[in-house]
């Protein structure tokens, strides 16, 4: 039997974790480029393959991509949509996780004409939080709230922020400052970030903080609901520091001047802030998610549908809890692939995906292997 080949661009936080997983498995041959020969290092005595490329510069690593059946695009989200047009040209399957600002579905009909099925944002939130949404959808005539609450956090909790930043620092700050989009009363509104905070108990965690971002996506078009959020979590306290950090201005991109010297609050900021959040060696987190729904089932009767997930590393593998909760989502979509489950050129959002009862028993139980488990409720 022919094995499959998967080229992943990208073996940061998430590139590595995805490349071990999938090269784990003999059916799958597994190429990584990186700009970092340090990154590019860690996988020295392995089978999988390492190229050195400005993934920036598409000319740099296309000749290579095109050998490989599959690709993964876990890229930086600034250079994420040019990297993905790239890779549609080429016509084969894609996963995607780069998480841009831009609208994929934009690149429908190029991945249409090319013949390349894409699956975008298909990570633990966005991706399984959609995916799971989506499930919901198809199960309710009328969904009257739909709410996702996620967050990373560390299992030890150290004052006075009780948070490290398992992903880029820069995107945890982005989640504090950038509007988010919400609908009310079947309305798209954006809202200030760090808004309706609330308290909620979330088992085996406890309390935690939940507050408004900008999380939803594509959601806010693909789906329909009467209210729909995303919510940001973290433990007490965190939200009411990082208000007075921005009410103060230590967010502000204007230039302030210091003892004659030009600074820009924001960088100042992260030059602090990003020291005190790095997840150290040893140190292990956590993810937390929660994606409920309710309204009107098919049969006219009220209907409430609850998924929780609670992941902690797996410490023989060394791979940080929402590393792997995201690089493994994205993982089981490319398997998803290789299996012929999903072979319609276009771009997929994993709420499309949802709605299809036998692609979501496959992405659960690929989960489950790994073992990351969504535990489904449903109420009447």
């Amino acid at each position: 039997m022919k094995k499959q080949s998967v080229f992943i661009l990208g073996a940061g936080l998430i590139g590595k974790p995805m490349a071990d997983d999938l090269a784990a498995n003999e059916a799958f041959e597994v190429g990584i480029a990186d700009i970092s020969a340090d990154a590019l290092q860690a996988f020295e005595g392995t089978r999988i393959k390492t190229f050195r490329a400005d993934l920036r510069d598409s000319q740099s690593w296309l000749e290579t991509a095109s050998n490989y059946d599959f690709f993964i695009n876990a890229v930086p989200g600034f250079m994420g949509y040019a990297t993905l047009k790239a890779l549609i040209l080429l016509g084969k399957p894609i996963v995607d996780i780069a998480f841009y600002p831009e609208d994929p579905l934009a690149l429908d009909k190029l991945a249409r004409d090319a013949g390349s099925c894409v699956i975008c944002d298909m990570g633990v939130a966005p991706g399984m939080s959609h995916l799971l949404s989506g499930y919901a959808a198809s199960k309710l005539r009328e969904i009257e709230h739909l709410v996702i609450y996620v967050g990373g956090l560390p299992v030890t909790r150290t004052l006075p922020w009780q948070y490290k930043a398992v992903f880029s620092p820069s995107d945890v700050i982005e989640e504090y400052t950038r509007p988010a989009r919400l609908i009310e009363y079947g309305k798209l509104i954006e809202k200030e970030a760090l808004s309706d905070s609330e308290l909620i108990n979330f088992e085996p965690v406890g309390t935690l903080e939940a507050f408004n971002s900008d999380g939803l996506r594509s959601l806010v078009y693909t789906l329909k609901a009467n209210f729909m959020a995303e919510k940001t979590l973290r433990y007490p306290g965190h939200i009411e520091l990082i208000r007075q950090l921005k009410k103060s201005g230590f967010f502000s991109e204007e230039i302030a001047t210091v003892s004659g010297q030009a600074v820009v609050p924001l960088e100042f900021t992260k030059a602090l802030l990003f020291k005190q959040w790095k997840l150290e060696k040893g140190e292990a987190d956590l993810t937390v998610m929660r994606v409920m729904a309710d309204g009107t089932n098919h049969s006219g009767s009220y209907e409430k549908i609850t998924f929780d997930l609670y992941d902690q590393p797996d410490p023989s593998k060394m791979v940080h809890s929402m590393a792997r909760t995201t690089g493994y989502a994205a993982t089981s979509a490319l398997r998803l692939l290789a299996a012929g489950k999903l072979t319609k050129a276009g771009i997929h959002m994993p709420e499309f995906l949802g709605m299809d009862e036998e692609i979501v028993d496959f992405m659960l139980k690929d989960q489950q292997e790994r073992n990351i488990h969504y535990r489904l409720k449903v109420e009447n």
